[in-house]
């Protein structure tokens, strides 16, 4: 007997989005694997975070569905996708952390939220959190004593708080130095190796998309909706499209002096 294809973790199909008349994407349409690290692609301003706020429900689509384990998002109450987005984890761009609360602090808020945990168990649980992220000590430290990479250290174990199924990055390399990014991404796939999470991504970064990305969709300003579709890897070396080929194939500013400083830190 012939086995089917497991459905996909995520199902978008002719999505438009936009905050007025004219729409910033769409007919947009990908699948996301369970488990894997999926790329949203595109020079700035084509609509990347735009998508990206409609998947994890702080923007209605204009057309289209987000399903989520066949469940059509958009389709449920307010309280059903409030509850369904407790599924969700989520790292905003530069780890948009409170800044008049500590690590610890801004770690525990979601638990302290949605959870009926006591101090005592949000406590363990925060330092757990923590310790994933490789930030065993400074649980105190203010966010603004802290360097970029540990903030979004700090606002990855926020987004773990709650065992999320599916971890949305908005840009997470983004303002790093390419050491600190490498490291970043080299966790980013240690926790879906751990633990299964799937994970959508938000990236220009060519080193972050080529070295963890399985696949992904890239979106066009011009055409306002996606043009390619593949591992970002697979879409420089194959992709005819000129948009596409020109983006994959750019030159990275301080590539090379990048790569000897990775291989000097024993990180390249």
């Amino acid at each position: 007997m012939t086995q089917q294809p497991a459905s996909p973790k995520i199902r978008v199909r002719e999505l438009s989005v936009g905050y007025g008349v004219e729409p910033v994407q769409k007919s947009v349409s990908f699948d996301v694997k369970a488990g894997s690290i999926f790329a949203i692609m595109g020079a700035s301003g084509t609509g990347k975070s735009t998508i990206l706020r409609a998947m994890i429900g702080l923007l209605r689509p204009s057309a289209g569905d987000i399903c989520f384990d066949d469940v059509n998002y958009w389709s449920l109450s307010a309280a059903k996708r409030e509850q369904g987005g407790r599924r969700f984890g989520m790292l905003f761009q530069g780890g948009a952390l409170w800044s008049s609360m500590s690590a610890a602090q801004n770690v525990a808020l979601p638990l302290q939220m949605f959870t009926k945990l006591t101090a005592a168990s949000i406590d363990a649980l925060v330092q757990v959190k923590l310790s994933l992220v490789g930030l065993d000590s400074g649980r105190d430290s203010m966010p603004s004593t802290l360097s970029g990479g540990m903030r979004q250290r700090v606002g990855l174990a926020r987004a773990l708080s709650l065992d999320p199924e599916i971890l949305f990055l908005d840009e997470p390399s983004a303002g790093l130095d390419p050491i600190s990014a490498k490291r970043f991404d080299d966790l980013i796939c240690e926790l879906r190796d751990g633990f299964g999470v799937t994970v959508v991504m938000v990236s220009h970064e060519l080193p972050s998309l080529f070295g963890i990305c399985d696949d992904g969709v890239f979106l066009d300003a011009k055409t306002k909706t996606a043009i390619g579709h593949g591992a970002p890897l697979s879409l420089r070396d194959h992709c005819r499209d000129p948009t596409v080929h020109a983006f994959m194939t750019r030159t990275i500013p301080g590539a090379e002096n990048a790569k000897s400083a990775g291989a000097a830190d024993g990180t390249g």
